[in-house]
C-alpha cells in the first residue's frame, strides 16, 4: 500500500505563490511517475501537472504553463509543485498521484492508482 501525504497548501492573494510537496511512503514502484491533479467543488477532477522518474518528461496542463513547475527528489520520494502567478481560479483541492513507470505520461487520472488526501489552495481576488 502506498500512501502520499500532501502540505503547503493555503490562502494567498492573486498573484502570489505557494510550493505544494507530496511525500510518498509504503510499497512505491521503482520508477514511478507521479503527478498533481486539482478538483474545485462542483467540478471534474483536473490534471495540473505530472513528471517521470527521470524528471525528463513533465507535461502540463495549458491553464498552469509558464507558471507552475514540477519536480521530484528521489531519493526522498517526493514530489513538489512550485505555483507563481497564482489566479482565483486556481482555487481548489490539489492531490497527489503516483503511478506505474511510463515514457509517456497521459494527463488521465486513470492512469495513476495511488492518490492523496489533497491539500488545499485558495487565492483571492
Amino acid at each position: 500500500q502506498v500512501h502520499l501525504v500532501e502540505s503547503g497548501g493555503g490562502m494567498v492573494q492573486a498573484g502570489g505563490s505557494l510550493r505544494l510537496s507530496c511525500q510518498a511512503s509504503g510499497r512505491i514502484y521503482a520508477g514511478s511517475t507521479m503527478g498533481w491533479f486539482r478538483q474545485a467543488p462542483g467540478k471534474e477532477r483536473e490534471f495540473v501537472a505530472a513528471i517521470n522518474y527521470s524528471g525528463v518528461h513533465t507535461p502540463y496542463a495549458d491553464s498552469v504553463k509558464g507558471r507552475f513547475t514540477i519536480s521530484r527528489d528521489n531519493t526522498k520520494t517526493a514530489v513538489y509543485l512550485q505555483m507563481n502567478s497564482l489566479k482565483p481560479e486556481d482555487t481548489a483541492n490539489y492531490l497527489c498521484a503516483l503511478g506505474p513507470p511510463t515514457n509517456l505520461i497521459l494527463p488521465d487520472s486513470n492512469r495513476f492508482d495511488s492518490w492523496g488526501q489533497g491539500t488545499q489552495v485558495t487565492v483571492s481576488s
